[in-house]
C-alpha cells in the first residue's frame, strides 16, 4: 500500500476502468458481501485450480510490517486468523518484508512450502507479486491496495473514507478548540481522500472546525508518527487521527491530555484515557470468502474494493472518551451510508481557494476518488 508513489496517479485510471463497475469491487452502493463476490472485469477464464481440501492447502501471507504493530499489520494478521479458524487451512507468513525484490524471494519460499494462495498487503508489493503471479501461474494471489491484476491475480481493497466521515462525526462533537490535527503517511490518493472524508464529516456536525495536516513521508515509525502529532498539540488542536500505521500518535494525545481518533484496529488498550474510536479494518470474512472460492475451484481474478456494506471496513465502538449524542450521530449516518443515502463525495463541496469542486446533487465518480490529489475546505496544510 505503500511507498512506490510516483506510480500510483499514473496508473490508477487503469484500475478505475478495470475494477471499478461492477459488484463488489464498485460502486460501494451496489456490491454483495464479500462471501458471494462478483467478477469485475477479471482477466481469468479458467480457475486456478480444481477443488482442494482445506486440510491440504497453504495460505501465505506477505506483510510490510510486524503484526505487533497494533495497526495496519496486525489488522491483516487478525485476518488471517480468522480464516485459519473458519475454514481450517493452513497459513503461513513473512513480517516486516521490504517494498523490495526481497518479496519475489518470500513468494518462492511460500511457493517452495506449499502455498497455492498469497496474500501480498502492502502498495509496493504489487510489481514483484504481479511478476510472480505470472511465474507460478497455478498459485492464486492477492494484492491489498493496488490495482493490477493478472489471469491468477487479484487486487483488492476497502472504501475506508466511509468510517473515516463516521470517525470526523466524533471528532466534530469532541472539540473545544475547533482544531483538529492529522498525522498523515503520503500525500497519494488513499491518504487525502481520507482526510478529505474525515474532514467533511467532521463539518457535518460542526462547520467551524478545521483539521491541519502534518505529513511524515513514512508508513510505520512510531517516533516519527508520535513526533508529528506532538508537532500538532503544539499547534493548539485538541484531537489527534491518523494514516499512520502504528499507535504513535494515540500515545501522544494521551501523554498530552488529549483525544484521539485511531486507525487500522481498536487501538483502546494502547491510549484509554484519549481514544475514542477507529475507522478499522475487518479482513477476514474477505480472506475467508476467496479462500473458499480456491477450494471449490471458482477462483477468478478481479479488481474489489468494497465498503461498510460488505463489513470489510467500519467504525470500532466508540469509547466514553466519545462526546454525549455521538453514538446516534454516527448510527443515524452509518443507516444512511448503508442504504445509499449518504454518499460521501455528494456536492456541494468546496475546495481549499473556496471553489467548488463539487457541485450540488453531483456525487465524485470512483476514478475522480481514486485520482484525488486536493482537499475541501477546511484542511489546513498543503499536498507534498
Amino acid at each position: 500500500m505503500k511507498k512506490i508513489l510516483s506510480l500510483m496517479v499514473v496508473f490508477m485510471l487503469i484500475f478505475a476502468m478495470t475494477g471499478c463497475s461492477s459488484k463488489p469491487a464498485e460502486p460501494a452502493a451496489d456490491a454483495e458481501k464479500p462471501a458471494e463476490p462478483a467478477q469485475a472485469e477479471s482477466t481469468a477464464t479458467e480457475p486456478v485450480a480444481s477443488t482442494i481440501a482445506p486440510e491440504d492447502l497453504t495460505v501465505g501471507f506477505i506483510y510490510v510490517g510486524p503484526i505487533g504493530d497494533g495497526g495496519y499489520t496486525y489488522a491483516h494478521d487478525q485476518g488471517r486468523l480468522y480464516l485459519e479458524e473458519k475454514l481450517g487451512v493452513k497459513t503461513i507468513y513473512k513480517e516486516s518484508v521490504p517494498e523490495t525484490q526481497e518479496v519475489e524471494q518470500e513468494i518462492r519460499n511460500m511457493v517452495d512450502q506449499g502455498a497455492k494462495v498469497i496474500f501480498a498487503t502492502s502498495f509496493g508489493h504489487m510489481d514483484y507479486t504481479e511478476k510472480m503471479s505470472k511465474e507460478f501461474p497455478e498459485v492464486a494471489f492477492f494484492h491489498c491496495s493496488g490495482y493490477k491484476t493478472t489471469e491468477n491475480m487479484s487486487s483488492y481493497f476497502g472504501r475506508m473514507y466511509e468510517a473515516r466521515y463516521l470517525s470526523g462525526i466524533v471528532a466534530g462533537m469532541k472539540t473545544e478548540t475547533d482544531e483538529i490535527g492529522y498525522v498523515a503517511a503520503f500525500a497519494i490518493p488513499e491518504v487525502i481522500r481520507g482526510i478529505n472524508a474525515f474532514t467533511l464529516g467532521v463539518q457535518s456536525v460542526n462547520p467551524d472546525a478545521t483539521v491541519k495536516v502534518v505529513w511524515t513521508s513514512t508508513w510505520y515509525d512510531p517516533a516519527k508518527e508520535k513526533e508529528a502529532a506532538i508537532s500538532l498539540l503544539d499547534q493548539g488542536v485538541d484531537i489527534i487521527a491518523q494514516h499512520q500505521d502504528t499507535t504513535g500518535p494515540q500515545q501522544a494525545a494521551e501523554e498530552r491530555g488529549a483525544f484521539s481518533i485511531g486507525y487500522n484496529t481498536d487501538m483502546s488498550t494502547m491510549a484509554p484515557k484519549a481514544y475514542m474510536t477507529a475507522p478499522v479494518w475487518n479482513w477476514g470474512p474477505y480472506y475467508t470468502a476467496q479462500v473458499q472460492s480456491v477450494l471449490e475451484g471458482t477462483f477468478k481474478s478481479e479488481a474489489y474494493w468494497g465498503g461498510m456494506e460488505d463489513d470489510v471496513v467500519k467504525l470500532a465502538p466508540l469509547t466514553e472518551n466519545a462526546p454525549a449524542g455521538a453514538g446516534e450521530a454516527v448510527d443515524a449516518a452509518t443507516a444512511k451510508i448503508l442504504d445509499g443515502s449518504l454518499v460521501v463525495f455528494t456536492g456541494p463541496i468546496l475546495n481549499q481557494a473556496g471553489e467548488v469542486a463539487v457541485e450540488e446533487g453531483k456525487s465524485l465518480t470512483d476514478e475522480e476518488m481514486l485520482n484525488m490529489m486536493w482537499f475541501v475546505k477546511g484542511v489546513e496544510g498543503k499536498i507534498e
